[in-house]
């Protein structure tokens, strides 16, 4: 699956890249408040959109992956504190085996 996700961003920094190389004419970038630059090569300005856009999206995934990250360090903290019970001096986990039968018996699909 890894190679998949990196082979879909190779595939989209290439077209990218490419359409970048094809509009290489100089334009004006004007900001805000009357600031210009004056002839900056068009393939400077989507290249940096590019990157712009790549950024904000990594941003906006922060929230995310902190809280899993968060939880996942809470359910390990959760795991050791119940594998070394008070009366379990070998460490083993004191969880006992559920089998995934249902009361008739029966295995479920």
């Amino acid at each position: 699956m890894r190679y998949v996700v990196w082979t879909i961003r190779l595939v989209i920094f290439i077209a990218v890249l490419f359409f970048a190389f094809k509009n290489i004419t100089p334009v004006d970038v004007i900001f805000y408040d009357g600031y210009r630059l004056a002839d900056v090569p068009l393939i400077v300005v989507i290249l940096l959109a590019f990157v712009a856009g790549t950024a904000f999206g990594a941003v906006l995934m922060l929230p995310g992956r902190w809280k899993r990250w968060r939880e996942s360090g809470r359910l390990r903290k959760d795991l050791a504190r119940a594998s070394t019970k008070p009366g379990n001096p070998t460490g083993e986990s004191s969880a006992s085996v559920v089998s995934p039968t249902s009361p008739s018996g029966t295995t479920p699909l």
